[in-house]
């Protein structure tokens, strides 16, 4: 595991909190939509640079 994918995995999960935070304080849809879409891809780009599938 290198430093790029932990940087972008734990991006992911604050982002995962920031959806969380925003859905409770019921902001709009739209924001929580895209919020989600960066998290979703920020996990996947972590997951996928992990050296375990070489």
């Amino acid at each position: 595991m290198n430093g790029l994918s932990t940087v972008f995995i734990l991006l992911g999960l604050f982002l995962l909190g920031g959806i969380y935070s925003f859905w409770k304080q019921q902001l709009p849809k739209s924001l929580i939509v895209l919020l989600s879409i960066g998290s979703a891809m920020c996990l996947a780009a972590g997951v996928l640079r992990l050296e375990v599938w070489n």
